[in-house]
């Protein structure tokens, strides 16, 4: 199997839907309609990547990293806002090939800290860990940069 990551795009929509469908069962068709308005509207922005994982022209994985800026971190931290893989394609490296891609643009976006809903899965929480990510209260957290603080 050859993956390939890359940015969405417009035309991916429809089918990263589809693949959220498939991966939460528990999202009604109205939560699914609402996040395609979403998941439109973030492909054209700049603090915001949505990222798909492709063998061949079918999308085995979708996420999205969002930036927010930070006081606490004292810059701009990224979230893994949503995840999901094609069930059966847990174990193909579908989501160790999303992690680095959103390791990758979080680092190239500056972000200081990458952080993400703690997964409940054992073997998906010991993907997260290998990559540098740790526990910290709810979500999994894992710094990019060490910030300098500049006195006033």
């Amino acid at each position: 199997m050859e993956l390939l990551v890359r940015d969405a795009r417009l035309t991916d929509i429809d089918r990263i839907i589809g693949l959220m469908e498939r991966a939460d069962a528990h999202r009604s068709l109205d939560q699914l309609n609402d996040a395609a308005d979403v998941l439109r509207q973030v492909i054209y922005l700049p603090n915001a990547s949505l990222i798909v994982c492709l063998d061949g022209r079918m999308i085995l994985g979708a996420c999205l990293l969002a930036l927010r800026p930070s006081v606490a971190a004292i810059g701009l931290v990224g979230t893994v806002d949503f995840l999901a893989i094609e069930p059966g394609n847990e174990l193909n490296g579908v989501v160790d090939a999303l992690l680095r891609e959103l390791l990758r643009q979080a680092r190239n976006k500056g972000c200081v800290a990458l952080e993400g809903t703690v997964p409940e899965e054992p073997a998906e929480l010991a993907r997260w860990e290998d990559i540098g990510f740790t526990e910290s209260g709810p979500r999994m957290r894992l710094p990019l940069a060490r910030s300098a603080v500049t006195a006033w």
